[in-house]
């Protein structure tokens, strides 16, 4: 089948002991799925993001801002982030994977 793509999602151990790496896994008409691996952060994490975006926690945890409101994430809590809402990733747990789901503009 041409264009068939296929791989592995990341184990919690590969990820950084500090920081976050993301890989891009597909791209197509506008959409973005990534798989992002977090060690622990140095610091709270700013963004404001052109796309729409959609995470799920796969695994560990984490607590972001969003709008003020501070939510603690655990395994399978997921977030949908229209483009252009302030969010802060406030802290996360060593080993923790997420995936990430980017719309762009129509």
């Amino acid at each position: 089948m041409a264009g068939l793509v296929h791989g592995r999602l990341a184990a919690s151990d590969d990820a950084p002991a500090r920081g976050e790496e993301v890989r891009r896994l597909a791209a197509a008409r506008g959409v973005v799925v990534e798989e992002i691996l977090s060690g622990r952060l140095e610091a709270p994490v700013d963004y404001v993001q052109d796309e729409d975006e959609w995470v799920v926690l796969l695994a560990g945890g984490a607590t972001l801002t969003v709008g003020g409101e501070t939510m603690t994430l655990a395994a399978g809590d997921w977030v949908y982030l229209p483009s252009g809402l302030a969010h802060t990733l406030v802290r996360t747990e060593p080993g923790s994977r997420w995936l990430a789901v980017r719309i762009g503009p129509d």
